[in-house]
């Protein structure tokens, strides 16, 4: 179940670092959902995770949270099951389109296609070992849909989770939401 969780949140948060690869992004806040699916033990483990989070005493919510808001990222339950964050992009990281990256699985990201209103990329990390590949649809600098299948191992047996999602641009300033940190060279 933990090495299900790891798995869901590297998706995630590789899915939301790489969420605004458009040829020109906004620079501001923006607000990212997805949805897992395709995998029975991965909705447990979601459902799991967010009834646990709505359990958690105040302190330790407000823990976990100032954990996560380190990390540049600001997450919470979305509707229908899904996960919503918040991230903040530079003005620097949208002109350089070099977006935050996932710090956790030592992934790599390769685009395989890229337009001015659609991208195509695959990811391979190592820890845990996964594999996956997505699509971004743009709507000009301000929104974008997504789709992704991720694959796995867990216990022996291959796994596949879904992702679907989508950005909007919420506002130029970012508030009290920290930029997440910017890929090594």
């Amino acid at each position: 179940m933990r090495k299900s969780l790891q798995v869901l949140c590297i998706a995630t948060l590789t899915a939301s670092a790489l969420s605004a690869h458009a040829q020109s992004t906004r620079p501001g806040l923006w607000e990212i959902n997805s949805k897992m699916g395709g995998n029975p033990e991965m909705d447990a483990a979601m459902a799991q995770m967010q009834k646990q989070m709505a359990s958690m005493p105040p302190e330790q919510r407000k823990m976990m949270e100032d954990m996560m808001a380190k990390q540049g990222v600001n997450i919470s339950a979305g509707a229908g099951g899904g996960m919503s964050m918040k991230v903040c992009i530079t003005p620097e990281m949208a002109a350089r389109q070099e977006m935050p990256t996932q710090t956790e699985g030592d992934c790599t990201t390769t685009i395989t296609s890229r337009s001015a209103s659609a991208m195509k990329m695959n990811f391979v990390c190592k820890n845990p070992p996964s594999t996956g590949e997505g699509t971004y649809t743009f709507s000009g600098d301000t929104a974008y849909t997504m789709k992704m299948v991720m694959k796995s191992v867990q216990d022996g047996k291959p796994q596949n989770v879904t992702i679907d999602g989508q950005g909007k641009w919420l506002s130029k300033d970012c508030g009290s939401i920290k930029p997440m940190p910017m890929p090594t060279k």
